[in-house]
């Protein structure tokens, strides 16, 4: 055997010895990430309390930025949910993918080079050679290539490139979005649970004011100064007033848990409400100067109405791709390299190799299939304006309701404050009188349940004006700190 032979032989062993081991490896190795259940999502047990929700120091900076914030425990409760609210994570989750995915498509604009090596070794059976004798040949090869690179001649790279890029921009504004509907949800939660806090601290107090009548009156009773039916009566008002106690109760604990879904988890003390009292003097959240009447201009920056226009913005890119698939077409492989029959001359002078392989397609004829994707594309363009139109509508809308709501609540919070003023000067005036002999009980009666029923009315509302002033920071698209700056501008042409 010669000595060539065997040091064929021995490359071939070595080849061989290389890939076992490749495919040992290949078996051996996962580059999936270790799956590890989600723990501690919830508490161990139902109705159970689990330790409080952390905030980060980015949440926390972000909660402080917004200065239509008064209050420092909604302050809070608004830092956990930015820090802990799944919803929240889902959006931040869809940016990332919309970034990775326009990468991908502005990968599409440049060439892909690849390397490659090859070794091969081949017997010819002799009956198959010309010369009758029977051969192994071996071959190696290095090359560098690129592989059906499109020239973009007419755009088709490119509009799918924009439109991608127009995607991640509208996962951002959809981040935004699903920001401020947190922020202004997380509130509004926060402000009900306060709200129903104040009608349970009324409810429980009405009941404590109701028993000490009733065991007055069932003292009367006893000694004969009164009649069976008053004491029956005033027993009616002890049962509403238990009925709502237990109520109100049972609705703080949903408000809870509602925040809790919110916020991502149970909240601290610091970061729980106070109920709202009947002559509360500063507001959770603070009203953001407008201008009136307030320029339209200004929801064009909603992230919503962003949104939709960056929707649009794509779909008017995929009629540009849609439309390039009706012209030819011009890729281009090519690959430079060098081969041997030795692995010792793989890269000597003259081994050099290369190849060059334009490729021109035209469509001639498909069914109609490019002039329908056309039509495809120019129809979600249609589309998406009218999503956008409608965006713009809603917002307005929204906008001119919070407007027309804010207008007139000093007017309808002060006729309700004198209501309740009165309707408590009622009520001392007909217990008086009832206690002095000149009325029934039935006056006391009625005159105790319309003092109730308005102190309920305050607080409903109290909680309405509050959630007003966040749904205006909701329908501007922005918190105040933010929108003020657009407002300003938009409204700078009306004071010339």
């Amino acid at each position: 055997m010669s000595i060539q032979t065997k040091n064929a032989y021995r490359l071939h062993a070595v080849a061989c010895a290389v890939a076992l081991a490749v495919a040992a490896l290949t078996g051996c190795m996962n580059l999936a990430p270790n799956y590890a259940a989600p723990t501690d999502v919830v508490p161990a047990e139902v109705g159970t309390a689990a330790a409080p929700a952390q905030a980060t120091p980015a949440s926390l900076d972000a909660a402080q930025a917004l200065a239509w914030v008064q209050s420092p425990g909604l302050r809070e409760a608004l830092a956990l949910a930015l820090a802990n609210n799944r919803d929240l994570r889902v959006a931040l989750a869809n940016i990332d993918r919309a970034r990775a995915q326009y990468g991908i498509a502005e990968a599409d604009l440049l060439p892909s080079i690849n390397a490659n090596g090859q070794g091969s070794r081949n017997r010819t059976a002799a009956d198959l050679a010309s010369n009758g004798r029977s051969a192994v040949v071996t071959q190696y090869t290095a090359q560098l290539g690129m592989t059906s690179y499109e020239l973009d001649l007419w755009g088709r790279v490119r509009n799918l490139n924009e439109a991608a890029l127009q995607a991640f921009l509208q996962s951002g504004e959809n981040q935004r979005n699903v920001q401020l509907t947190l922020l202004a949800d997380v509130a509004n939660a926060w402000l009900t649970l306060a709200a129903d806090q104040a009608r349970l601290a009324l409810a429980e107090q009405t009941l404590a004011a109701r028993r000490q009548s009733f065991a007055l009156t069932e003292r009367m009773h006893e000694l004969g100064s009164t009649s069976g039916l008053v004491l029956e009566q005033n027993r009616t008002t002890v049962d509403a007033a238990r009925a709502d106690v237990a109520s109100f109760n049972s609705q703080v604990v949903r408000d809870r848990n509602l925040l809790q879904l919110l916020v991502g988890g149970p909240l601290p003390e610091s970061a729980m409400p106070a109920p709202l009292q009947l002559s509360a003097q500063a507001p959770a959240a603070a009203l953001l100067p407008l201008p009136v009447p307030l320029p339209s201009s200004v929801l064009l920056a909603r992230p919503d109405v962003r949104a939709a226009e960056h929707q649009l913005r794509a779909m008017n890119a995929n009629i540009g791709a849609a439309r390039a698939a009706l012209f030819p077409t011009i890729s281009l492989t090519a690959s430079v390299g060098t081969g041997s029959n030795e692995l010792s001359g793989l890269f000597g002078s003259g081994n050099s190799t290369w190849s060059f392989v334009p490729l021109v397609r035209l469509p001639i004829f498909d069914g109609g299939r490019n002039r329908a994707n056309v039509a495809v594309a120019q129809a979600n363009e249609q589309v998406a304006l009218a999503q956008y139109e409608k965006a713009v509508q809603t917002a307005f809308r929204e906008t001119a309701d919070a407007l027309a709501d804010r207008a007139q609540w000093t007017e309808r919070l002060a006729a309700q404050a004198s209501l309740v003023a009165s309707t408590q000067k009622a009520f001392e005036l007909s217990e008086a009188r009832f206690k002095s002999g000149v009325d029934n009980y039935l006056a006391v009666l009625d005159a105790q349940r319309s003092l109730y029923a308005a102190q309920q009315t305050l607080i409903t509302l109290q909680l309405q004006e509050q959630l007003n002033r966040v749904s205006l920071v909701k329908v501007l698209g922005a918190e105040p700190a933010a929108a003020a700056p657009a407002v300003a501008a938009a409204a700078a042409p009306l004071s010339r």
